[in-house]
């Protein structure tokens, strides 16, 4: 090595590789500075760099393996090493699902879903009612059995109203009112129809009559309104009704019911020979028979009564007809059965 030049008051001495670049005597500390080859280096082929020599380790213990800067973090994207993963079984060329094994479709999935989901709703709601003793039909026989009661549990007031407006009830559309008179007492069957019309109605049996008489607004007509509450099921009275219907037996003048007759009313005179328009009618989803009559109010008898269905029809001649006895039976009947069904759940049969 060649002598370092001295600084002021500093002799040392240091030794520096041939071509190193001398410290200035204004530096205090060494800085780190680039080491050019040494003259004798090789040369790149064609260039004028020179190569750089390989670093021979020194003698010791193996130094740590050094990790491949390519699988770096820090890599660039291009740097790094490629990995293919190979296709899905199930799966072609153009990663579309094979016909067999391949994925169900969307849509057949969300159908299964809803089936299975569906089954299991209406399995648990079978289930649930099997277990809480219920079954469809409750419902329908509660509110027949509840129709049952309702002459016992619900004021004669609202059953048969003092006062009933029958609006459009009249020979050709013309309004009715009409003012309760009399209140029979209720009571069993017993004398409160003619022979044969209560042995029709005996296969239903008789839990309890109601009966009202009303008048018209003109005191020119009386009507007798009836409620008679069988002891028989659903399955009976629907018998009757079909029986009704097939044979005709609400347009037979034989089956006429009886009117109630009041002393010091209108309808104190009237009886069985005053009689011109009627109406009955089966309920099939209540145990009631509902019926009413009409006559004058002056006690005229009438020689051959027609039943309301024929008397209302257009063009009717007879006499109850051309005096409206046909609608004034029909009017307060069906009224009266609204009344009734409007104390029973929701009913299944419109009034007639």
């Amino acid at each position: 090595g060649r002598d370092a030049p001295r600084g002021d008051g500093a002799a040392q001495a240091t030794s520096r590789r041939p071509g190193a670049p001398a410290q200035t005597p204004t530096e205090t500390t060494a800085r780190l500075r680039p080491i050019p080859a040494a003259p004798h280096a090789e040369t790149a082929a064609g260039t004028d760099v020179p190569a750089p020599r390989a670093a021979v380790p020194p003698p010791g213990p193996a130094a740590p393996r050094t990790p491949d800067p390519a699988l770096s973090w820090s890599t660039p994207y291009e740097a790094r090493p490629r990995v293919s993963f190979g296709e899905p079984e199930g799966y072609d060329g153009l990663a579309r699902p094979r016909p067999l094994g391949g994925r169900p479709r969307p849509q057949v999935v969300a159908a299964a879903v809803c089936l299975v989901l569906g089954v299991g709703l209406l399995t648990g709601a079978v289930t649930g009612s099997w277990l809480a003793g219920d079954s469809g039909d409750d419902g329908a026989r509660s509110a027949y059995t509840e129709a049952g009661d309702l002459w016992h549990s619900v004021p004669v007031d609202q059953l048969f109203p003092p006062t009933v407006q029958g609006k459009g009830a009249g020979p050709g559309g013309a309004d009715r009112t009409w003012t309760r008179v009399a209140v029979a007492p209720d009571g069993d069957c017993a004398g409160a129809f003619d022979r044969l019309l209560a042995k029709v109605l005996d296969p239903v049996g008789c839990a309890r009559l109601l009966r009202a008489t009303y008048t018209d607004a003109t005191q020119s007509h009386v009507t007798t309104v009836g409620l008679l509450f069988t002891k028989a099921d659903a399955a009976a009275m629907t018998s009757l009704a079909g029986r009704f219907e097939k044979e005709g037996l609400g347009r037979r003048d034989d089956l006429m019911p009886l009117p109630y007759q009041a002393k010091d009313t209108v309808a104190e005179g009237f009886g069985a020979p005053q009689r011109g328009s009627w109406t009955v009618s089966v309920l099939t989803d209540a145990p009631v028979v509902v019926y009413a009559v009409s006559g004058w109010a002056d006690g005229r008898t009438v020689d051959e009564p027609e039943p309301a269905e024929e008397a209302i029809e257009s063009g009717a001649a007879s006499a109850p007809a051309q005096a409206g006895l046909g609608h004034e039976a029909k009017g307060l009947a069906d009224r009266v059965e609204r009344a009734l069904r409007r104390h029973v759940g929701a009913p299944t049969e419109q009034p007639s």
